[in-house]
């Protein structure tokens, strides 16, 4: 019997897949008969088969290489979940890296709990050579929390995380084809689950690194990912089945108030050249997030075909 599926989706990063996928054959503490690695390429060409195959020849456990040509994060993640074979999944990126006890300390804060979701805390790695805005680059690609296990009111991002099978709506395709371009498919799962009584953990042993690209070590990347970030409160609200207008312009007063103090505070610590200037303007981004976003407003950074 599996008991916990590993999944990383990936799309052309070869570099970063086999770091991910290299630390999870040398986790430790967990029976490699219960565990499987499975490998979704959503490249349109299969260009992780090899690498996949080659990894599986050294790996203490099965790993499986699964090809999702349509792009988009949620198809990569759907067609994981319905090879799965394990009672969990335990998502990890292509760009983090895990040390060898995270799959044991995920499993045993949800054995400790009862967990429907837990996640664990994420630390960002930049190179040496990432030296403009590196105290928040660090922050941003970094997930922190509690320092004790525990129940949490909240719920966090998908990399980095074990999920309950029974838990889910749906144990075969539970994320949102509708968030393949803009992201969040795990936040309005997550959310879902809430709704329904979910009860989420939080790992503080089950850490892993994150290794950004460098085309993301700048803050038109991480000023629109932020901005991004932000129109997600007021999606969630207006997804709802009716949909909750009134929280709706709840959040959008509210970020048109963060916008408006956090833009304009940004300025002054631009023309005085302070030091955490790039944390304000995250907070203004998020808040503008807030006040737009809808339809052309919403920001495309997955579903991309790649084929060059």
């Amino acid at each position: 019997m599996i008991l916990v599926s590993v999944v990383i989706p990936t799309q052309r990063r070869p570099v970063g897949l086999a770091a991910a996928a290299g630390s999870v054959l040398r986790q430790t503490g967990v029976d490699p008969s219960s565990v499987e690695l499975l490998v979704v390429d959503n490249d349109q060409a299969p260009s992780a088969e090899a690498m996949t195959q080659a990894l599986a020849v050294q790996a203490p456990f099965a790993v499986r290489y699964i090809h999702e040509p349509r792009a988009g994060v949620a198809h990569a993640r759907n067609a994981a979940m319905a090879q799965a074979r394990g009672d969990f999944v335990a998502f990890l990126d292509d760009d983090e890296e895990a040390p060898s006890g995270w799959l044991h300390a995920l499993l045993d804060v949800q054995a400790r709990f009862d967990a429907d979701v837990v996640f664990g805390p994420v630390r960002g790695r930049l190179p040496d050579e990432a030296e403009q805005h590196r105290p928040y680059l660090e922050q941003f690609f970094s997930r922190v929390g509690p320092d004790d296990a525990g129940l949490l009111d909240h719920y966090y991002g998908c990399g980095d995380s074990l999920v309950r099978r029974a838990a889910l709506p749906d144990a075969h395709a539970p994320f949102s084809a509708e968030r393949n371009h803009i992201g969040g498919e795990d936040d309005l799962l997550f959310g879902q689950m809430k709704a329904r009584g979910a009860r989420f953990a939080w790992a503080p042993d089950a850490w892993v690194w994150e290794d950004p690209a460098p085309g993301r070590l700048s803050l038109r990347y991480t000023l629109a990912r932020a901005f991004a970030y932000g129109q997600g409160p007021s999606a969630a609200c207006a997804a709802q089945s009716p949909p909750d207008r009134l929280g709706v312009a709840k959040w959008m007063a509210v970020g048109l108030g963060q916008a408006a103090a956090f833009g304009a505070l940004a300025l002054v610590k631009w023309a005085v050249h302070a030091q955490d200037f790039a944390f304000t303007l995250d907070r203004a981004a998020r808040g503008l997030g807030k006040t737009l976003w809808w339809g052309p407003f919403k920001v495309q950074f997955y579903g991309l075909s790649v084929t060059a």
